[in-house]
C-alpha cells in the first residue's frame, strides 16, 4: 500500500492555547482508519485542519503527495477528500434527491449555468440514481430531508459526502446519537461505500470502533498517544489508561 495522507508534525494553536501538539499520522490507500480518543483531544480540530476549515500552526499535511497544507476546503475536496460533519449538514428543504445531486454537479463537469436544466443532464440523474441506491434511500428521493428519521439523515449525509466521488472519506462521529439497530445499519452502510476508498473516521463507540477499523490512532491532549491494530490497540497499557478503560482489557 501507498501512502494517501500524510500529517508532518501538525500543530494547531488558538491564541495561547495549544490545540493540536506536532500530530505525525500516515494513512495508507485503501485504509479503514478510526481517530479515537477524549472529549477535548483534538480530533474535530485535526479533521478541519485537514479538510481546510482551520489554517494549520505549523506543519505540513499531504493528500497523495500534494501539499494541501492551508488550501481552501473546495480545492482539498477537488483533489479528492470529501468530509462529514459531527452535526448533520445537509439541506433540509430540498429533497433527498436533490441533496445528493448538488454533490455530484461539479464531479460530472456541470459548472455554474443561469440558461440551462439540471434536470435534462442525464449523466447527472444516473449517478444520483446510483448513490441513492446505494445508500438505500432511493424509495425516500422526493421527501424534504428534514422530513427524513435521524438515521436516515445521517445516511443522506454520507451520500452527499461520496457524490463528488471523492477516494478518501473523513466521517466525523456518523453514529452518534443513534440506537444499535441504527448505528448496525449505518455501519454495514460505511462498510459498503468505504469499498475501495480510504475511509477515516472519529467514531466514540468502541464497538464501532473494533468491528470496523484496520488501524486506530488515539489522540489524547492533542498528541497521537498509539497507532495500530485493533488488537495492539486494545492490549496496549498507556491507551487503556488513557482511554479505554479496564473494559477493553
Amino acid at each position: 500500500m501507498s501512502a494517501v495522507l500524510e500529517l508532518e508534525h501538525l500543530r494547531k494553536n488558538f491564541g495561547a492555547t495549544e490545540i493540536i501538539r506536532g500530530v505525525d499520522l500516515t494513512i495508507q490507500a485503501g485504509e479503514r482508519h478510526a481517530i479515537i480518543g477524549p472529549n477535548g483531544a483534538g480530533k474535530s480540530t485535526l479533521y478541519n485542519l485537514i479538510s481546510g476549515l482551520h489554517e494549520v500552526t505549523s506543519g505540513k499535511i499531504r493528500l497523495r503527495n500534494h501539499d494541501i497544507t492551508n488550501r481552501r476546503p473546495f480545492e482539498i475536496n477537488r483533489l479528492g477528500l470529501s468530509r462529514s460533519f459531527q452535526v448533520t449538514n445537509i439541506f433540509p428543504r430540498m429533497s433527498v434527491f436533490e441533496n445528493v445531486r448538488c454533490g455530484v454537479l461539479w464531479s460530472m463537469g456541470c459548472k455554474y449555468s443561469f440558461w440551462r436544466r439540471v434536470n435534462g443532464n442525464v449523466e447527472v440523474q444516473q449517478r444520483t440514481e446510483e448513490i441513492l441506491e446505494s445508500i438505500h434511500l432511493a424509495d425516500k428521493r422526493h421527501i424534504p430531508a428534514s422530513l427524513l428519521p435521524y438515521a436516515d439523515q445521517r445516511a443522506l449525509e454520507i451520500g452527499i459526502t461520496i457524490a463528488g466521488g471523492a477516494d478518501v472519506v473523513l466521517l466525523d462521529e456518523p453514529t452518534a446519537g443513534m440506537s444499535h439497530t441504527e448505528t448496525a445499519r449505518v455501519v454495514a452502510l460505511i462498510r459498503e461505500i468505504s469499498q475501495h476508498k480510504t475511509l477515516v473516521v472519529v467514531e466514540h463507540d468502541m464497538s464501532v470502533v473494533f468491528d470496523l477499523a484496520d488501524r486506530i490512532s488515539v489522540l489524547v491532549y492533542g498528541e497521537i498517544i498509539a497507532s495500530d491494530t485493533p488488537d495492539n490497540i486494545r492490549g496496549n497499557r498507556a491507551v487503556r489508561e488513557a482511554y479505554l478503560g479496564t473494559d477493553f482489557v
